[in-house]
């Protein structure tokens, strides 16, 4: 069987996608993908995708559930600052430049400025989801994290962002695409010991 490869420190960039390995236990991230948002030598920001919370926008940020996609609540994004909403939108025309509030991430996805107004933004945007807080890593520890191999650092897609899928269902489609062992990992059951 080929080595399992799952990527470096080096590959990790803006809209790569951070995936728990099965040796990751810690029940904050365990089974999670992660969306890299922002990535340098101080640290690592991401924001765990396929959590919803029970937490509806309409009810927090009422301009912008509209343009939100469905399910339309708050995603858990990670356990740092989580009163703090971060807000990620797909906008393939966007052209986020001078005054726009928009700040491309990677691809068509771009961070939004949910102090603007939502009306700015409806012909750009083709979907959104609101994240309460996020993923955080201060410089070394994800590389540490990866040496030890808790996450795999793979390509990270716009769709991925506004994925349906949740939990484990995001997770297998993620390992699903990759190839070699980590594709294989994605046919594993959840618990080992029922193997």
């Amino acid at each position: 069987m080929p080595a399992l490869t799952i990527g470096s420190l080096d590959d990790v960039r803006p809209g790569s996608l951070l995936v728990a390995m099965p040796a990751l236990t810690d029940p904050t991230f365990a089974g999670t993908v992660v969306y890299v948002l922002d990535h340098s030598d101080t640290g690592t920001l991401g924001v765990v995708l396929g959590r919803p919370s029970q937490v509806e926008i309409r009810d927090v940020l009422p301009g912008w559930c509209d343009l939100a996609v469905s399910p339309g609540v708050f995603h858990v994004g990670g356990p740092c600052e989580t009163d703090t909403a971060l807000c990620l939108a797909t906008c393939p025309s966007a052209t986020a430049e001078g005054d726009s509030p928009l700040r491309r991430v990677a691809d068509d996805v771009y961070l939004v400025d949910l102090d603007r107004d939502p009306s700015e933004l409806e012909e750009e945007l083709t979907g959104l989801r609101v994240f309460a807080g996020y993923a955080g890593w201060s410089a070394g520890q994800l590389a540490g994290e990866i040496a030890e191999g808790a996450w795999a650092c793979v390509p990270g897609r716009a769709d991925d962002v506004l994925s349906q899928a949740s939990g484990p269902v995001l997770w297998r489609e993620v390992m699903g695409r990759q190839s070699g062992r980590l594709a294989v990992l994605s046919t594993a059951p959840a618990d080992p010991s029922v193997n």
